[in-house]
């Protein structure tokens, strides 16, 4: 039987480090695209020693058609983006070039390629439904995006369903709610708490600045829901699905549990503040992922004080590390 083939746009990101490892595991062949970046970082993926890199650009159509060629992969999956939700507003231009405009990049060349052949998975995001119609959301809840990102999240959505009807092509959107691991970057909520929590346990760091401590969350693991991208894409026809926990979380409930795990009293350090507020914050997110229990078997394995427990303890041994090594 022959070796499958995969490529992964994002693959220097959380979910494309923990999706690469899984089709390894799996016996694929598997190849990351990588952009020529002055910022460009790869710690996240090197240790994956038989991952091969790539270059091409989400940005530029010619170099995603040769590499499709080039390559003929049974399974793309686009996990590309700008995405950060704050960054959307700073940069909206770049992040509907990048993260909505780029999806229909992808798909064209997998069409001038091989439409019928080549399997596709796109990236949605529960920042879609933003200012939610009904909760909990599921596949059929309306989008309601409150974010420049959002906006562009729910135009690669759509263009990849107008892909699949116009062309016959397998491609599927996973509307996956918040999810977080150790290798999530610092700039997201959950991992700017566990690292100052290891800072702060340290002695390199006074206090943490944060937002809206009663912003509510669907939180779930990483590694768990690559798991889920991969499912999707050995199902008999294409569907989306929507992957959560079904639970919400508060970012309160966050910060105590990280500070406990470091056994620290988390409010002698936290110092909300409201210039870290969203211009527009999103509504009650909570996914419904019955759909992906029947169909996909899947169901989220890790609760949500376990994910927060191993993302603290993975900091507290990176600052010792970067301790050690100064």
């Amino acid at each position: 039987m022959k070796t499958k083939r995969a490529l992964i746009t994002g693959v220097t990101g959380q979910d494309g480090s923990y999706l690469a490892e899984l089709l390894l595991a799996k016996g694929y062949e598997v190849f990351g695209v990588v952009r020529r970046s002055s910022t460009e970082t790869f710690e996240r993926i090197r240790h994956l020693e038989r991952l091969q890199l790539v270059q091409a650009d989400l940005f530029d159509q010619l170099s995603l058609v040769r590499v499709v060629d080039r390559l003929r992969p049974n399974e793309v999956y686009n996990l590309g983006a700008q995405s950060f939700v704050p960054t959307s507003w700073e940069q909206p231009l770049l992040t509907g070039d990048y993260t909505g405009l780029g999806v229909t990049r992808v798909l064209e060349a997998i069409r001038q390629v091989d439409p019928k052949g080549i399997r596709f998975y796109q990236a949605s995001s529960s920042e879609m439904f933003g200012r939610v119609l009904e909760v909990p959301q599921k596949e059929t809840t309306p989008f309601y995006p409150r974010s420049p990102y959002g906006v562009a999240k729910v135009y690669g959505h759509f263009i990849t369903v107008n892909y699949r009807e116009s062309f016959g092509m397998y491609a599927v959107s996973g509307i996956l709610f918040n999810h977080e691991s150790p290798r999530r970057g610092l700039e997201f909520v959950t991992r700017k708490v566990t690292h100052a929590v290891a800072r702060i346990k340290h002695g390199k760091q006074e206090k943490l600045a944060i937002g809206n401590l009663e912003a509510k969350r669907d939180w779930g693991y990483a590694p768990d829901y690559v798991e889920a991208m991969w499912l999707m894409l050995q199902q008999p026809t294409p569907e989306d699905y929507v992957i959560s926990t079904g639970e919400t979380n508060t970012v309160r409930r966050l910060v105590e549990i990280a500070f406990e795990t470091a056994g620290l009293d988390w409010k002698k350090y936290v110092v909300e503040d409201p210039a870290l507020f969203r211009p527009a914050e999103v509504d009650l997110l909570v996914g419904d992922a019955g759909k992906a229990a029947r169909q996909l078997g899947w169901k989220p394995k890790t609760s949500f004080a376990e994910m927060v427990r191993a993302m603290v303890k993975a900091d507290l041994e990176l600052v010792a590390r970067a301790d050690r090594h100064a």
